[in-house]
């Protein structure tokens, strides 16, 4: 889950507390976080403020950039189009599966003996 804050400024970058680069170690995780800035060409305008927590590094990339891009929504409505052709307004709906009864995991059944 990642809360974004924009504000303007000179394109600072900071992810619950740490720079970007220090945050996302791997060159892939920061230009997946910056690519929504990078689209609609508001990177050296845009201060950036990020509080992101749970899931991997990766997911924490990906909901960081879900984040911008919807706090980028309401700076200006107009970006709608070109966010939206990028597939960066779409939620990723993949979630933990519950566990069932009469087994010990969401899918994973207990050993069956034959004899």
């Amino acid at each position: 889950m990642a809360r974004v804050r924009l504000a303007s400024g000179t394109g600072k970058v900071t992810i619950n507390g740490r720079s970007l680069e220090n945050y996302f170690p791997l060159e892939t995780q920061r230009n997946d976080v910056l690519l929504p800035l990078n689209l609609t060409d508001m990177f050296g305008k845009l201060d950036v403020r990020v509080n992101v927590c749970g899931g991997g590094s990766t997911g924490q990339a990906g909901a960081v950039r879900h984040g911008i891009s919807r706090a980028l929504l309401n700076v200006d409505a107009n970006l709608r189009p070109i966010l939206k052709s990028a597939g960066l307004l779409t939620r990723d709906p993949r979630m933990k599966e519950r566990k069932k009864y009469g087994q010990p995991g969401a899918r994973r059944r207990f050993q069956y003996s034959k004899r």
